[in-house]
């Protein structure tokens, strides 16, 4: 029996969706939501109902009949750390991410349609590599202060997804490699895979690592402990700073690189100077990385929305090169991801694993 699939993402204002049947995609969209439309909810969780009726309402209009769904897969939320893979939506993994136990986010309610929906249908639902996956080595968890501890919260979805994809590509399986990489977008994160496992990667929700687009990197300590004192920080507004307003947008107004690439190609040097100051953090970082791995690199795996960008890959290249090769695969293609993710388990590849 072929397999159908409704795919769900939940953004802060956009439900992502996606139908496969199998491994192709057969319809998708990204449904925008007003403030006007959200203004009445308190909280994350109470749009689950909202955002439920929108997504069956969609795939009414696309004359797909829920009866025909074999399965439904989402984006996972913020939960419990995990090791990577597919999980079976169970009423615990339901029940934390609805009390926001490990936080609140938009993706909290992928889960929560998809159960709803399923639970209905009587058919199975699935989440893949939410951003809590954590498979770091004890070591990689320690740090100068024994009160902080590093944590895993990462791009994981396209991590493992595009790491899969090289390995198919090479003709090996990804438990036998050794790879570097890079998710380059609004955060940048940068993971060592060792034999199927991220055993370190910075920390990129709250912006650890190189800066980004919008998020403000690892910061020398004692201009960060003045800045936080001398500025009179509380802890939300502080926070709103470093992840949404820091990197390219503080320094040049604008989180789009591809404006920034205009700029640059019209000689505006200030874009061009700080456009290749994140590209050489990345470039640190990647090298960094590679430490972990003893420096025994399969691949340099560059993905995300910026390795659109022809002059951030060929900077990159210029200078980890002589690391590894490097593969570019651009884009997030979470939607695809998890789609393949589910698969993999329906078709009997992966087992799904069982959140506890």
């Amino acid at each position: 029996m072929e397999q159908i699939l409704l795919v769900l993402n939940p953004g802060s204002t956009s439900t992502k969706l996606a139908v496969f049947q199998g491994a192709q995609q057969t319809h998708r969209t990204s449904l925008h939501h007003s403030n006007a439309e959200l203004a009445g909810f308190s909280d994350i969780v109470e749009q689950k109902d909202f955002r439920q009726g929108v997504t069956v309402k969609w795939l009414q209009s696309e004359g797909v009949s829920l009866d025909s769904l074999t399965a439904i897969v989402a984006r996972g939320g913020l939960l419990a750390p995990i090791p990577g893979g597919t999980y079976t939506i169970n009423k615990t993994m339901v029940e934390q991410l609805a009390e926001g136990r490990y936080g609140k986010h938009a993706s909290n309610l992928g889960a929560l349609i998809a159960f709803g929906l399923s639970q209905r249908l009587g058919i199975p639902s699935f989440i893949v590599d939410p951003v809590v996956v954590d498979e770091l080595e004890p070591i990689a968890r320690i740090s100068g202060n024994p009160k902080i501890e590093r944590i895993s919260i990462f791009h994981a979805l396209n991590h493992k997804a595009n790491a899969k994809k090289v390995a198919d590509r090479m003709g090996r399986p990804y438990e036998e490699l050794n790879l570097i990489v890079a998710h380059l977008g609004g955060g940048i994160s940068v993971g060592a895979h060792r034999c199927g496992r991220v055993v370190d990667v910075n920390q990129a929700l709250s912006g650890e690592g190189p800066f980004s687009p919008e998020r403000v990197g690892s910061l020398p300590t004692d201009g960060l402990v003045q800045y936080v004192f001398d500025g009179g920080w509380q802890k939300p507004a502080l926070m709103q700073q470093f992840v949404g307003r820091s990197g390219l947008v503080a320094h040049l107004g604008s989180n789009d690189s591809r404006e920034i690439v205009a700029r640059m190609h019209e000689g505006d040097e200030d874009a061009r100077f700080y456009y290749q100051a994140m590209c050489y953090q990345i470039a640190k970082e990647i090298g960094r990385i590679s430490t972990v791995l003893c420096g025994i690199v399969d691949q340099i795996v560059l993905t995300g929305g910026l390795a659109h960008s022809r002059e951030l890959v060929e900077e990159l290249k210029r200078r980890v090169e002589f690391i590894a090769p490097v593969m570019v695969l651009p884009g997030e293609n979470e939607l695809e991801a998890l789609a393949m993710g589910a698969l993999r388990v329906l078709q009997g590849v992966e087992e799904a694993r069982e959140y506890r």
